[in-house]
């Protein structure tokens, strides 16, 4: 950002430089071709995992299970703690699990919709818009993705499940879904939409970017929370989902999509001199 350092006397409108000089925003690394093939090799990988090859990829029993070997309960001490967010009756679990869908299905609309009307005040075009897009949906595909390969491997019993007697846990509503509990997907994909949405926004410099974590954060922290007072997942499944959406939200627009401002823009220095007046000004 340019910062004045020494003016002598106020400068005339002709010495002040122009705000048609240069975008209100920096240039990303991006390219269609190679991020399109990333977009597209995580979209097959998540969409073929969930909806072609799930019966067979989800364990059938539990690998987690939080029980002893006699059979009794060893959940840790902190998810036993967290559990007392669970409803207590079907039907608050379903109206919990119901706004976390709703909640989660809404932010990514309100997410890029803020997002959009950022960047056009800052007077970016349609096309870096879509960039933007393709740098968030990037991030959340690949948070996707790593979730679904750890929820597989790790088989953790769902919270509701876990209560049932064993004999009834073969009928539940999706039992492909039972031992799917670690991490939570919701809540890891809203972490890393919301978080890397943010991060986009400061790389370019768009203005207001601060309300995307006032609001977006505390809106993804309340899925995570439903999400626990549906019995569907744990403390813990909550907690490493919002930190590891967190991790791919900054990591894949900071390594993969950096500024591209020549390197002479990080320190330079500017004298403008008017009948007027004269200033100096440094851009780091």
């Amino acid at each position: 950002m340019a910062v004045p350092l020494l003016s002598s006397v106020p400068l005339s409108p002709d010495a002040r430089p122009s705000s048609g000089q240069a975008p209100g925003f920096h240039a990303l690394r991006f390219d269609w071709k190679q991020d399109g093939a990333l977009l597209g090799a995580a979209a097959v990988l998540l969409v073929g995992s969930e909806v072609l090859f799930k019966e067979d990829l989800a364990p059938a029993t539990c690998r987690w299970c939080d029980r002893a070997a006699d059979g009794t309960d060893s959940l840790n001490r902190l998810d036993r703690w967290g559990r007392g967010l669970t409803g207590t009756t079907g039907a608050q679990r379903q109206r919990a699990g119901d706004w976390s869908n709703l909640v989660g299905g809404l932010l990514p609309l309100g997410t890029l919709g803020a997002h959009y009307a950022f960047s056009r005040q800052a007077g970016a075009s349609g096309a870096v818009f879509l960039q933007d897009t393709g740098i968030i949906v990037e991030s959340v595909l690949l948070s996707a993705v790593l979730n679904q390969a750890t929820k597989f491997i790790a088989g953790r019993e769902r919270p509701f499940v876990h209560l049932l007697p064993e004999a009834q846990k073969p009928f539940t509503e999706h039992p492909s879904d039972n031992n799917l509990s670690f991490y939570s997907g919701h809540t890891s994909m809203v972490f890393s939409l919301v978080v890397s949405a943010g991060t986009v926004a400061h790389l370019r410099g768009y203005p207001h970017q601060p309300w995307v974590w006032a609001v977006g954060l505390p809106l993804a922290t309340s899925v995570g929370l439903l999400r626990m007072g549906a019995g569907k997942h744990y403390l813990t499944d909550v907690a490493v989902g919002a930190a590891l959406g967190t991790a791919s939200g900054l990591a894949v627009p900071l390594l993969l999509h950096g500024r591209t401002s020549p390197a002479s823009e990080g320190l330079s220095l500017q004298v403008t001199a008017g009948p007027r007046g004269a200033a100096v000004a440094g851009r780091f």
